[in-house]
């Protein structure tokens, strides 16, 4: 499959649970992937992915990532946002300044930071695809959630938001909304659970893949859930 062929994909998250799963996906499809993390090594297997270190947490941090991808991998066509974070289990009144703003800053001032150094190259180029990795939990609010829900809830705002300033300039911008992802991390964590039901990375990473293709071109500011059967 070469339908991505020439094309440059920044991936954010790219040594989490599920950014591996999206970076194979697009290499296999024939794109050169920069990926993005605090800490990511090189890949021995592909000769076109480069990896960028970067705290997108700060405007710094997230125009150096772009800048990079930038040099290293002579463009930038596709943005796919998975970075995140979850930290939850306590109710409003017990929920910690850190807490809050560990949540904020990971879910959603990372997305602003990241989406707004990405755009001036898609808007000059007329031509670009953003797909952020939202949750559930953004639409569906739920209790012991309150700082990550609304990250996640801000994060759908504001991608939405995206699509409608870039409408007509060759940018679409949408999000994906998974259920529990069938991670390590997660299994740890919820041994007991049904993992059947949980949604496989690579099952994400094959619909945003299609949100990045010319068949969905005419597909922005949506959220798409992808909850697996849980």
């Amino acid at each position: 499959m070469s339908e991505f062929a020439g094309q440059v994909v920044l991936v954010t998250g790219a040594s989490g649970g599920l950014g591996p799963a999206i970076v194979d996906a697009f290499l296999a499809a024939g794109a050169t992937v920069a990926g993005v993390a605090r800490s990511i090594n090189a890949r021995e297997d592909s000769g076109r992915f480069f990896p960028v270190s970067a705290d997108l947490t700060s405007a710094i941090g997230a125009q150096s990532a772009v800048d990079q991808a930038m040099q290293q991998a002579k463009g930038l066509d596709i943005l796919v946002h998975a970075m995140g974070g979850f930290t939850g289990g306590q109710p409003l009144h017990a929920t910690d300044d850190a807490t809050w703003d560990r949540m904020m800053d990971l879910n959603l001032r990372s997305t602003f930071l990241i989406t707004r150094a990405v755009l001036p190259h898609m808007l000059r180029a007329r031509y670009g695809r953003i797909v952020a990795v939202g949750s559930r939990t953004g639409l569906e609010p739920a209790a012991g959630l309150s700082a990550y829900g609304v990250a996640k809830a801000g994060l759908n705002a504001l991608v939405r938001t995206i699509a409608l300033e870039t409408a007509d300039q060759g940018v679409t911008a949408n999000v994906v909304l998974p259920g529990t992802i069938d991670t390590p991390a997660n299994r740890k964590a919820m041994p007991k659970s049904d993992f059947s039901r949980w949604v496989p990375p690579e099952k994400i990473a094959q619909q945003i893949l299609w949100l990045c293709s010319e068949a969905a071109s005419e597909t922005s500011g949506a959220l798409i859930p992808v909850y697996g059967r849980s």
